[in-house]
């Protein structure tokens, strides 16, 4: 991770640097300098499709982004409150030059964020991101702009029509579904998909105001999409988060089913069918060791990669594979799409379960998630933990204890500031024995603990 990009772009409570005018407008400019020399098509368009989720901080970002971007000579495409991966889509579509979203995905409605794609729908590489924070530092004013602005909302309806026509319409066409859309970008084109798609939907959390996107809704609180699904006697349920590039899905009964199970009932169905690449799934060191375990014992591969959606696709791309993504929902389907996509998860997985003729609680049944239990620790600075004296070497002698059976997997936070420890094992009560050593351990180590 870099000074300024994180796991996934640049995230910040909106309004303090380096969500601030002076440093958006160089982000803008400088951004679109190095992606021009980045593009290998000399042939595409000199333009930026730009979207945004529902968040109050949205347009004075946009306002400040658009003017750096349109500096460096390029045009700026509004396609106004929009999924983050419908950005990811039109950037290929229209053969854009790149794509921006303006959004904190998750992250309560007094955050905001900044994600690049490039014109082949990827998040940008580190290498570059690295580039561009270096010469934001080394940049003293921004020219006037020479681009146009423009909106087109329209494009968000191509956007959907691209979503419907990855499935089959009769198959799915009556089915009893609820959506949680986090008061977020996904209010609009969740619904206009499932329901286009002739699908019976009862729909919560859809009336953004600019102040409720993800509160006590969406793919970080899906209790009550749970619960509304058994209430309205449902086949699933879906719960979108603030920008729609994750999902978490609820079984008839009620049970949730995070990223690892969609990914693994994918997975495993799309080897059934012979359309799993080499047999081979990728899954993030986060993944659970239930779901791991599980497609190794089903003869699927896993390939382990850092946090973060970027990673996922990077491995997807380059040893040609089907499905990968995160325990959170980043789901990434590479036949449609090369980064994570929300609602389209959710409709490939809903197509695989309705194929199968089995409920959705026969997927949520498969695998058994081994104890885990994760923390996130405030970190004001994050040091390299390699140089935190003593702690890495602490934390094998303590995983130790498990005897093989369990894992600690410790790592700095790339959104927030934080440390989260994860601790996974077979035993539950000696889980939280290890996570507390782990948490002490590191305390001491950084001297917060006296």
């Amino acid at each position: 991770m870099g000074k300024y990009f994180g796991t996934d772009g640049i995230r910040a409570v909106a309004g303090q640097f380096p969500l601030v005018d002076d440093f958006i407008e160089k982000l803008g400019y400088i951004s679109l300098q190095k992606l021009q020399e980045h593009a290998t098509n000399r042939h595409l368009k000199k333009q930026v499709i730009i979207a945004q989720d529902s968040r109050a901080s949205g347009p004075s970002i946009l306002k400040a982004l658009q003017k750096g971007i349109r500096a460096s000579g390029a045009d700026v495409i509004s396609i106004g409150i929009s999924p983050t991966p419908s950005v990811a889509y039109l950037v290929k579509k229209t053969g854009s030059l790149c794509g921006i979203v303006i959004s904190a995905s998750h992250n309560p409605a007094e955050f905001n964020g900044i994600k690049f794609f490039t014109n082949q729908g990827t998040k940008l590489p580190e290498a570059l991101e690295n580039i561009i924070e270096k010469e934001i530092e080394n940049l003293k004013e921004v020219p006037a702009p020479t681009g146009k602005y423009t909106e087109d909302f329209s494009l968000v309806h191509e956007y959907e029509k691209f979503l419907m026509s990855t499935v089959d319409k009769e198959l799915l066409k009556g089915t009893k579904i609820v959506l949680d859309c986090a008061n977020g970008a996904s209010s609009k084109v969740a619904v206009n998909v499932f329901g286009g798609l002739g699908m019976n939907i009862t729909v919560t959390a859809a009336k953004p105001d600019g102040t409720n996107i993800n509160k006590n809704v969406g793919a970080l609180h899906t209790q009550f999409m749970q619960d509304l699904t058994v209430k309205e006697n449902a086949f699933m349920g879906f719960s979108f988060d603030g920008d729609a590039d994750r999902v978490i899905a609820s079984d008839e009964k009620g049970c949730q089913l995070d990223g690892d199970h969609i990914i693994a009932s994918s997975a495993l169905c799309m080897k059934g069918m012979g359309a799993l690449n080499a047999n081979k799934a990728v899954l993030t060191i986060m993944a659970n060791l239930g779901c791991i375990n599980y497609l190794k014992e089903n003869g699927v591969e896993v390939e382990l990669t850092k946090v973060g959606d970027k990673y996922v696709s990077e491995a997807l791309e380059k040893q040609d594979l089907s499905i990968g993504g995160e325990t959170s929902g980043h789901i990434i389907f590479r036949k449609f799409a090369n980064t994570g996509d929300g609602i389209l998860s959710a409709l490939q997985f809903l197509q695989y379960v309705k194929r199968s003729g089995k409920p959705a609680s026969y997927f949520a049944q498969q695998w058994k998630k081994y104890p885990s239990e994760l923390k996130a620790i405030a970190a004001s600075q994050k040091p390299p933990l390699d140089t935190l004296d003593g702690f890495l070497p602490g934390v094998k002698e303590i995983e130790k204890q498990m005897n093989g059976k369990g894992r600690v997997i410790v790592r700095y936070s790339g959104t927030e500031p934080k440390l989260r420890i994860l601790v996974e094992g077979e035993d539950a009560a000696l889980v939280q024995k290890v996570l507390n050593e782990v948490e002490t351990l590191y305390l001491q180590k950084t001297g917060a603990l006296k």
